[in-house]
């Protein structure tokens, strides 16, 4: 798996085509448009892990898409960047006000950017900065492919273990069965969504051995978060 997909909206070609080659390259899997009314359809079918975003775009501006995506319970949480020519104070704050996590002002080179966004990442996405994850009593090392509640240790299968990290990658946060597949199996699997149902189940068994309280939370007709105020 790459470091995470980028959704990159920029109407300028050779720009979207030099920075797709340098993310690309650093191992992002990136996908592409030019149009805000667009970005705003594919944020919402398939929220990506960060959000680059050109603010003087055709169409819905860049700073209306900024504002809609903080609007939307599925990408409220999803880290945005904004690109601008407009390196006025009063931009930057309007920018940052918005919902934007950071503001590169035009001209920038492709290795700062990509400084920001692994940066931007790291705050929101811990699990990019280290070896271990953890999220009130459960503990995953990385490294050593072991998890642990309360000190505990829990045995949980492979494809179990790569849900928990998806979780405890960004806490809090629903993810459709849809999205689950696509992080833990690949976009290219042929696994139907129920058998994420399947594979939580059998996650929720493990962490909760003991009667201990449930950590992941259904959410009607979304998905699964881990939260502490999950269901019993």
């Amino acid at each position: 798996m790459g470091k995470g997909r980028i959704l990159l909206v920029e109407d300028d070609r050779a720009l979207a085509e030099l920075l797709s080659y340098h993310l690309t390259r650093e191992e992002f899997d990136v996908e592409r448009t030019g149009d805000g009314e667009e970005a705003l359809l594919l944020a919402a079918e398939n929220p990506p892990d960060l959000v680059l975003l050109d603010w003087m775009i055709g169409g819905v501006s860049g700073i209306e898409v900024c504002r809609r995506l903080r609007r939307r319970p599925e990408t409220a949480k999803v880290p945005i960047i904004m690109l601008s020519a407009r390196g006025e104070e009063t931009d930057r704050v309007r920018g940052l006000e918005t919902g934007a996590d950071d503001y590169v002002t035009k001209p920038f080179s492709p290795r700062e950017l990509v400084a920001r966004i692994g940066a931007v990442l790291r705050r929101a996405r811990p699990a990019l900065a280290g070896e271990h994850l953890s999220y009130g009593e459960v503990e995953m090392d990385l490294a050593g492919h072991k998890v642990k509640r309360g000190g505990v240790a829990v045995q949980l299968g492979p494809t179990e273990f790569r849900l928990l990290r998806h979780f405890l990658e960004q806490p809090g946060r629903v993810f459709s069965r849809e999205r689950l597949l696509s992080a833990v199996w690949g976009q290219d699997s042929e696994i139907e969504a129920r058998t994420v149902d399947v594979h939580i189940r059998r996650l929720r068994k493990a962490l909760n051995a003991g009667g201990r309280e449930d950590v992941i939370r259904t959410v009607r007709s979304a998905g699964y978060a881990l939260d502490s105020e999950a269901e019993a």
